[in-house]
């Protein structure tokens, strides 16, 4: 029977580094050879999942920004953007508590370089995004976005989240780094699209991550599968622990489930 296996990017399939381990492109190829689908699926928008050591893995598809856009076999068959007025709403908003937003969408990434210059993941992105990275304030209340990440360095952090909250759903990874999704949207409703296309039940999916903003993915997928270098609290919710990603832990759990 097939199986639909979704792959989280991040301290996953690859680390800081883009290093991807050489067992981890085994399995995945593998699996597919056997009739499987494999999906990526990640918090990135797809804006900023184009790296060709990536994508050169092979993959049936993606769902990308936590759920707000489906692709498959190169063709978009879903996606959420953030209203006009809401986005501007939501960028005054968390200026207004001294955030710092990356503002992510289909085609491009937003950010004001001045806020991220000595910031290592702002210069990372500027450097992986090239042309595709555009100002914010050169392209204000113009952005094409699905979701937004902030730099959240504000004691008064939780009233901009409650503000904000009738709008979106929140992947807090910790004190300084927040995802603000669309509500209703997350890497499991995703996950469901694809199976309603695809004709699978739910329970026939296997899922791969390690982050907060892997939860619902977790959860949603018949076998959930958790990086041994995952966040503790996401060990505790999956339905397997595999080994940590640098010592093939996919490679590890494919093999354990039979997909390869």
């Amino acid at each position: 029977m097939k199986k639909a296996v979704f792959f989280d990017i991040d301290n996953t399939i690859w680390n800081a580094k883009n290093e991807i381990p050489e067992s981890t492109i085994t399995a995945i190829r593998a699996l597919r050879k056997n009739g499987h689908y494999a999906f990526l699926c990640s918090g990135r928008t797809r804006a900023y999942i184009r790296h060709p050591a990536l994508l050169g893995i092979g993959f049936d598809g993606i769902v990308a920004g936590c759920g707000t856009g489906v692709e498959y076999q190169g063709e978009t068959i879903f996606l959420k953007e953030i209203e006009k007025e809401i986005a501007l709403l939501t960028v005054e908003t968390v200026r207004r508590y001294g955030f710092r937003p990356i503002l992510e969408g289909r085609k491009y990434l937003y950010m004001d370089m001045e806020e991220f210059a000595d910031d290592f993941y702002g210069r990372k992105l500027a450097v992986d995004m090239g042309e595709d990275l555009r100002t914010i304030k050169d392209e204000w209340g113009r952005w094409e976005i699905s979701k937004l990440s902030c730099a959240t360095e504000s004691p008064d952090r939780l009233k901009c989240f409650e503000e904000l909250s009738g709008y979106y759903d929140y992947a807090i990874h910790n004190e300084f780094v927040a995802e603000f999704v669309p509500k209703g949207f997350n890497k499991g409703t995703g996950m469901r699209k694809v199976c309603e296309m695809l004709g699978i039940d739910i329970a026939d999916t296997f899922a791969f991550g390690d982050s907060v903003n892997d939860r619902e993915m977790i959860l949603t997928a018949g076998t959930g599968v958790v990086m041994g270098n995952g966040a503790p609290a996401m060990k505790e919710i999956a339905d397997y622990v595999t080994l940590p990603m640098m010592e093939g832990g996919i490679h590890h759990a494919c093999r354990e489930f039979g997909l390869i």
